[in-house]
């Protein structure tokens, strides 16, 4: 199953990326993951959205081929970060265009604090729920990275399961909603 995985956190010391690939090795074999740089899309913009820039116009075909997106975001004063949010609505669009419509995602994050990224997970899944895909919204996960990873950058032997179990209900909820 090919996964197209998104991550919201675009420092190059973003905790949301090495928190993506200390859980990937937990996921089942079956999960190909397949990262895409939402960095470099520009500001979307209505004037551009039936000529978009060649990089949006390739994000959204590789939403389009995807078996299901990961979205991973931190979350930015109670929200998502912007950059996630440009890349959610290029994908939305034009009208009648909207790649999202019955795409399997899933959504995670994490921050150095207690709450894991909550109200960041709340707002992508809301957009993305409202844009058409078909979310998982259980099982839920707010890591806290300074809790959970240590200095070297391992993960905490009591979380592995957790996240074994989220990607395997990923890979059932793939299976159940995949219209391919």
């Amino acid at each position: 199953m090919k996964i197209l995985t998104l991550i919201g956190g675009i420092s190059k010391n973003s905790i949301n990326k090495k928190f993506f690939e200390i859980i990937k090795p937990l996921a089942p074999k079956e999960l190909e993951f397949d990262v895409f740089d939402i960095s470099g899309l520009p500001y979307f913009s209505q004037d551009t959205e039936n000529d978009m820039p060649e990089i949006a116009a390739d994000f959204k075909n590789r939403i389009a081929s995807a078996d299901a997106v990961l979205v991973i975001t931190p979350e930015y004063n109670r929200s998502m970060p912007g950059v996630l949010k440009n890349a959610l609505d290029y994908a939305s669009r034009p009208y009648g265009k909207n790649v999202w419509i019955k795409k399997p995602t899933a959504v995670l994050g994490t921050s150095p604090g207690a709450t894991g990224a909550f109200a960041g997970q709340q707002h992508a899944k809301n957009t993305l729920s409202f844009l058409g895909a078909i979310v998982m919204w259980q099982p839920e996960i707010y890591f806290n990275f300074s809790a959970y990873v240590n200095d070297k950058g391992e993960l905490a032997d009591s979380s592995k399961k957790v996240f074994e179990n989220y990607f395997a209900a990923f890979k059932l909820w793939i299976e159940k909603n995949s219209s391919k």
